[in-house]
């Protein structure tokens, strides 16, 4: 494989970072390679190639070499791969991206530097005691610098006037000791003891409460603009209109979430084949299902020793999904734990269903994703929390 001019190079760096993807060396290769298939068409070739990948559940925004390929191999193998879709597919087929719980990137704040960074580190898969008072120290930086910008709590450089009349500069509770006047501080609201309430910061403790106000988007954005907090890529102005006018244009789509469903009761199967054959029946199906646990009557705790019963039923749910060909070709499948579902603790967040027991579904619908609860899904501007 010859290697891409940089011209090419840079032509899909730039295409991809406008989608919100990064590319690996591999995976640029890759692309470049798929381009040099279309000479006479190479732009088409690589709107096609985005527009595809958009459309697949990817769990990071860095693309590797497996990633590209396998969406080239779908390209490549159709007769017709840069011929316009059909309406009613690309109406069902929407672009959709869900986000694990446990691959959302962690950012934490310098209060110093006053930047956020990337955590690169691993992850424990069991927290300490000191994690529980770092999460709510991590919380409260977070918000503190966010209500620093805010005009009302910033301390003006100019005009003192304006600032002992206007301006609520955040003191620190160690601050106060000694000072006169009225005094704005930020904290955390604790009881420490029955019937008795404290707002502390890092420094002290006093008896007294009151809220933030909120920061618009735009402005969040405008000033975290390139960190991926979400996790699903980071979304440039030009991507976030052209995916606004697709999203104007699908009138007709919707998600379908149930909770719930209980695979080992008979009554829940012959509901939800109703359910199913319902939205397999209507003009455009649904372009996504959330199914959430628990996904049995009893708690999957050390006591439950059907497993393998469980492992069945789920192959007979991926029957009952396989024999709507609609639903089955057009729309996908999402499944979340539930509190009592087979996993390692009932502690959030939970992780995605094992392996064991969704093999026999997947053999009949291999597109089902399987993720973590909590977890995030984005199809268009679409943002949903599980």
């Amino acid at each position: 494989m010859a290697a891409p001019s940089a011209a090419t190079r840079r032509k899909l760096q730039r295409k991809f970072r406008l989608r919100g993807f990064t590319l690996k060396v591999d995976a640029l290769e890759e692309a470049a390679a798929f381009l040099d298939r279309f000479p006479d068409a190479e732009d088409d070739a690589l709107d096609l190639l985005l527009d595809e990948l958009d459309k697949e559940p990817l769990q990071s925004s860095i693309l590797d070499r497996d990633a590209v390929r396998r969406v080239v191999a779908l390209l490549v193998e159709a007769e017709e791969a840069l011929d316009a879709a059909s309406p009613a597919v690309t109406s069902a087929r929407s672009a959709l991206r869900v986000v694990d719980a446990f691959l959302v990137p962690r950012f934490h704040y310098d209060p110093i530097k006053k930047v956020f960074y990337e955590h690169t580190g691993r992850l424990a898969v069991h927290g300490e005691a000191g994690d529980k008072a770092s999460l709510y120290r991590d919380r409260y930086q977070v918000l503190l610098q966010r209500l620093s910008r805010d005009k009302y709590f910033s301390k003006p450089a100019f005009d003192t006037v304006a600032t002992e009349d206007s301006s609520c500069e955040i003191t620190s509770i160690q601050s106060l000791i000694g000072c006169t006047g009225r005094r704005w501080i930020m904290g955390v609201i604790s009881q420490l003891e029955e019937r008795q309430f404290y707002l502390e910061d890092l420094t002290g403790a006093v008896n007294t409460c009151g809220f933030p106000p909120l920061e618009d988007r735009e402005a969040s954005v405008s000033l975290l603009m390139g960190l991926d907090f979400f996790g699903g890529g980071v979304i440039p102005t030009e991507e976030a209109l052209r995916l606004s006018s697709l999203e104007k244009k699908a009138v007709n789509d919707m998600f379908v979430i149930l909770s719930d469903v209980w695979l080992d009761n008979p009554e829940t199967m012959e509901k939800l084949a109703v359910v199913l054959d319902g939205y397999d029946s209507v003009e455009v199906v649904p372009s996504l299902f959330v199914l959430m646990g628990n996904f049995c009557s009893r708690p999957c705790n050390l006591a439950f020793n059907s497993f393998e019963e469980l492992r069945f039923q789920f192959g007979k749910l991926g029957e009952m999904i396989a024999a709507r060909s609609r639903l089955k070709e057009h729309s996908r499948f999402l499944f979340v734990p539930g509190p009592d579902d087979a996993g390692p603790s009932k502690a959030l967040p939970r992780c995605a269903l094992p392996k064991y027991l969704i093999e026999e579904l997947q053999k009949h619908i291999p597109n089902a994703i399987f993720v973590s609860n909590p977890c995030r899904s984005w199809k268009k501007l679409h943002m949903l929390y599980h």
